[in-house]
């Protein structure tokens, strides 16, 4: 099958699909709302309980009634909070979803005592009760979470009618599938069997726990003799006059149908799934910031982080301009043409560490490096000569974390060398970022090294999160010691 006819295969199989599509839709959107408004709801009264019983015991009942207001803020920053985050709509473990408590509980704490500064009510309010209650707080959500999952937990084993589903399709991506499904405690389904039509893989399902049931000609009669109320199909894109043929046998039967198509044979790069008017928008690669609210927050912090850094260093920045200056013949600071935020040639400043020479092409420096001044070869090492890459912040061109940039001739080179290379421009770039707090400073003397940094440059801009930019800042100063900087 051709590329073209795969393709409007694929588009027909869509269309004929979706009107399918909007009864599993509605399922998934109402799926545990109950629960999760329960979770919100006993976060607040825990929260506001916990407050007043720390504000009774330290001022007595007289003070109380200054705490009403404060716990009203208190509640309020909760449910917003909350729900923007998310903090208990993912499964993703109980321990990953203590951690995302943790982290929005102190973002509550934190704007409830900047309200207190706003209000210029800050002194009715002891300084023992707040920090009590932000320790106390949080602990008592956590038991009050661990309590209602365990009893809701319960609830879906013993209660709750279980969702008997097959899953029509073959491969690695139908075993991953029936993997998800049965090791999501959360998940109501529960797979009955798969339906097969390679014949060269069914050996697979024999030894795997969840049975094979039939081939795609027996689907209906399987469907029926099974009791089953929901399929999955997960078949690759090649397979669309297959899946195609299931819509409309699918049509007239009274199940859920819900398609997982096979995206992931791409290079992805923070893929997501939205909706145009009924119409599901898969985005394969797109920029982590396309939300202006995100980027607006990431440059906010970069630019008052920058300012203040650069306060703070300036004895140190200045007294190395001077030894740069002392050291050899040429300017303090060195500019070099790289790739920016979407490709865009910036300029980026560093100390000058170098003898000034002139090289046909630009060449990575090494260890014992003749080119290299005796102070280059100390702030280089630490990467005191990155400092003035602050101004680049200031400016907008850079980031404080983000993939390093590599100088333009470079990019040429490994474009051709490494598959998806230049993906890892859709975000800016930064001083610092994960690759080089995992080791990979300095040099790439050989392609695995390159290729390991694109791949941790990639996962930075899958993963990103104000969270993950903090997290890689804190363990900047502790990645300075690497000796694979030259």
């Amino acid at each position: 099958m051709d590329w073209n006819s795969a393709t409007e295969d694929s588009i027909r199989a869509a269309s004929a699909f979706s009107p399918v599509l909007k009864r599993p839709k509605r399922l998934l959107q109402n799926h545990d709302n109950l629960l999760h408004y329960i979770q919100i709801g006993l976060s607040i009264v825990i929260s506001v309980a916990v407050m007043f019983a720390l504000a009774w015991w330290r001022d007595g009942g007289v003070i109380l009634e200054h705490y009403r207001t404060l716990a009203l803020i208190a509640g309020l920053l909760i449910l917003v909070v909350y729900e923007w985050r998310g903090v208990f709509r993912r499964f993703s473990g109980r321990i990953d979803t203590c951690l995302r408590l943790a982290r929005s509980w102190l973002l509550v704490v934190a704007l409830t005592v900047v309200a207190t500064f706003v209000t210029k009510t800050g002194e009715d309010f002891s300084r023992m009760v707040i920090i009590s209650w932000a320790a106390a707080g949080y602990l008592a959500q956590v038991l009050a979470y661990q309590i209602s999952f365990k009893l809701s937990e319960r609830y879906r084993y013993t209660r709750r009618q279980p969702i008997r589903a097959v899953v029509l399709g073959s491969y690695w991506l139908a075993e991953h599938l029936v993997e998800s499904i049965t090791s999501n405690a959360w998940m109501p389904d529960r797979v009955i069997g798969v339906v097969d039509d390679n014949k060269e893989g069914l050996d697979r399902w024999v030894r795997d726990p969840v049975p094979y049931l039939g081939d795609f000609d027996e689907l209906l009669q399987i469907l029926q003799s099974n009791n089953i109320t929901r399929v999955y199909i997960a078949l690759p894109i090649t397979c669309s006059a297959t899946i195609e043929e299931a819509c409309r046998k699918l049509a007239d039967v009274p199940v859920d149908v819900v398609w997982v198509p096979d995206i992931f044979a791409m290079r992805l790069l923070n893929h997501s799934v939205k909706e145009l008017n009924g119409l599901p928008l898969i985005s394969l690669s797109e920029s982590p910031l396309v939300s202006q609210s995100q980027a607006l927050a990431k440059s906010m912090i970069d630019k008052t982080v920058a300012l203040l850094a650069l306060t703070l260093l300036s004895p140190l920045m200045i007294a190395i301009a001077y030894l740069v200056w002392q050291s050899s013949p040429g300017p303090v600071i060195f500019k070099q043409k790289r790739h920016g935020w979407d490709g865009k040639v910036i300029e980026v400043w560093k100390f000058r560490s170098m003898y000034m020479h002139f090289d046909k092409r630009v060449k990575q420096a090494t260890q014992n490096d003749d080119r290299i001044t005796r102070i280059g070869r100390f702030i280089r090492r630490t990467s005191i000569d990155e400092l003035p890459q602050l101004f680049n912040v200031l400016q907008g061109t850079m980031s404080l974390v983000g993939p390093r940039p590599h100088a333009i001739e470079h990019n040429d080179l490994y474009t051709n060398k490494i598959q998806s290379y230049m993906l890892r421009h859709r975000i800016k770039p930064g001083m610092t970022g994960l690759a080089q707090v995992n080791g990979l400073r300095g040099e790439t003397d050989t392609l695995e090294k390159m290729l390991r940094r694109v791949e941790l440059d990639l996962e930075y801009i899958n993963t990103w999160s104000i969270w993950s930019d903090i997290k890689i800042l804190i363990k900047t100063p502790f990645s300075l010691f690497s000796k694979t900087a030259y």
